[in-house]
């Protein structure tokens, strides 16, 4: 009998069991932009069941089909390209009820939360936390003071898990206390990208890479993650971050780990989580004596992006800060696969143009065959493109056709998902709650992942405050600084810009 994922695997959407989900956050921006259109995209490829209901809570008051048009307005707004049904989105939001409780506060509200839920213990119970981590605690107490917790609970938390590893080993305590491990789904939207799934594939199931994916393969690792939006009206929160707590320790820590880690046993959660885990214990921890040299903070001031006046960060603050909006940061991992490969991480806001992609470049040919053609060898990239044009492509060296002197062309071995698969599929949300309600832990952060990327960052944290590492700025509409060109250009390299 075939799998539920081999039917999936072959087109076919197979629905999870049924659930109960509670959305605790509902009114804020990522329900309404992300959780809510992603389950109505399960919905309407019949993957959630019959008996399937959705509970958004939330402080403020508001029935429920006030709720249910306010969602409504918003999966349109937020989608521009995608032509909703009305009577689609009418039938899915009947599933939707509303109710209006303080999860942090324990109090009366949250027996009307219960009486909700379909009482039935074995029915799955899956309890989403759009909210900040400092209440992530005392709302899972809560859940468990309230009698909500059954064996089929499962418990989900966005990133990020505090701000510092002794703050993220808090949260994980108190998270703990109210639920065991296998219940807690820590949340990295990138892990459910179609090409960050896709990784572990091509690196594992193609015999072509594995002989050369290594230190005597490749030069070095660039990956970036750009963002032509600002900090916005999410400037005071963010000020409290920046792009190192908010970007490189939970989404470039691991699309890095990804790429470095060791050949799992197999794809169960842990086997592949406990080889992301001995990457991150394996970066060269970055010391005050060369911060300068391996890290480059930066933040954007005025400039323009996509033909339109950007003001400065500053601007969108209210008042002066040495809050970095970007940041680069050359990273050693201290094994015997990457010794001496640099990893260059790569993250902003304010940039010339929204992408995620990761480069593998591969090593210079040992010996050119002619002087005419050296001047135009390129190294061969692997570039793996994550947004917003999902797409893997190998470069190589070719011989121009035609006559005459020997001409060489970089051209790109070129996998377009939009080409290449016709059909929709899902996003990373859409992916995430399914693999949630499906009980995949493989998809998700476990604790120790958490604090081991906490612990390295933390380090770069306290080496900037002691060397009072400084805040180069950019024009809005660069790709950050200047000093991250000379950064890596020490090393006799250059970001790669696609063409």
């Amino acid at each position: 009998m075939e799998s539920s994922e081999q039917r999936q695997t072959a087109g076919e959407f197979v629905p999870v069991d049924a659930f109960d989900i509670v959305v605790f956050g509902a009114t804020g921006d990522l329900a309404t932009r992300k959780l809510l259109p992603a389950l109505f995209h399960r919905w309407r490829d019949r993957q959630v069941p019959q008996g399937a209901r959705i509970i958004a809570t939330a402080r403020a008051e508001m029935t429920t089909l006030a709720f249910r048009d306010m969602a409504m307005a918003a999966c349109v707004e937020h989608n521009p390209g995608e032509a909703f049904d009305p009577a689609q989105l009418a039938a899915f939001f009947a599933l939707v009820d509303y109710h209006t409780l303080d999860a942090g506060e324990l109090g009366a509200d949250w027996a009307g939360l219960g009486a909700l839920l379909d009482p039935n213990p074995d029915k799955i119970r899956l309890f989403y936390l759009a909210l900040p981590p400092g209440l992530f605690g005392p709302v899972c107490a809560n859940i468990a003071a309230s009698g909500l917790k059954t064996e089929n609970t499962r418990i989900v938390l966005e990133k990020p898990i505090g701000t510092d590893l002794e703050s993220a080993r808090a949260i994980n305590d108190a998270v703990g206390r109210a639920f065991p491990e296998k219940a807690i789904f820590r949340i990295d939207h990138y892990l459910g990208k179609e090409t960050v799934q896709n990784l572990l594939i091509l690196r594992f199931a193609n015999a072509m890479f594995e002989p050369v994916w290594n230190a005597r393969g490749i030069d070095h690792v660039q990956i970036t993650v750009a963002e032509t939006l600002g900090a916005g009206k999410r400037a005071s929160y963010y000020d409290g971050a920046g792009a190192l707590r908010d970007m490189v320790q939970n989404h470039l820590l691991q699309l890095l780990c990804l790429v470095a880690m060791e050949p799992p046993l197999d794809l169960d959660a842990d086997s592949v989580r406990d080889e992301k885990l001995k990457v991150l214990r394996a970066l060269k921890p970055i010391a005050p004596a060369n911060i300068r040299d391996v890290t480059v903070r930066g933040q954007y001031r005025a400039g323009g992006v996509g033909g339109a006046h950007a003001p400065a960060y500053a601007e969108e603050l209210g008042r002066d800060s040495d809050t970095e909006t970007f940041v680069a940061i050359k990273a050693e991992i201290e094994n015997w696969r990457w010794s001496g490969v640099p990893f260059y991480l790569r993250t902003g806001k304010r940039m010339s143009a929204r992408r995620s992609e990761i480069i593998i470049q591969f090593k210079d040919v040992p010996h050119v065959l002619t002087g005419a053609a050296a001047g135009a060898l390129q190294p061969n990239r692997l570039v793996l493109r994550l947004q917003p044009d999902e797409a893997v492509r190998l470069m190589l060296m070719t011989k121009e056709p035609g006559p005459g002197a020997l001409k060489l062309r970089y051209v790109p071995l070129n996998l377009s998902y939009a080409d290449t698969f016709k059909a929709r599929y899902p996003d990373a949300y859409e992916r995430l709650l399914i693999g949630v309600l499906r009980g995949n832990l493989g998809l998700f952060m476990r604790r120790d992942e958490v604090e081991a990327a906490w612990s390295w960052v933390d380090g770069i944290l306290d080496a900037w405050a002691g060397d009072k590492t400084p805040v180069h700025k950019y024009a809005a509409g660069a790709d950050g600084p200047a000093a991250a060109d000379v950064m890596i250009a020490d090393g006799k390299r250059s970001w790669y810009e696609e063409a």
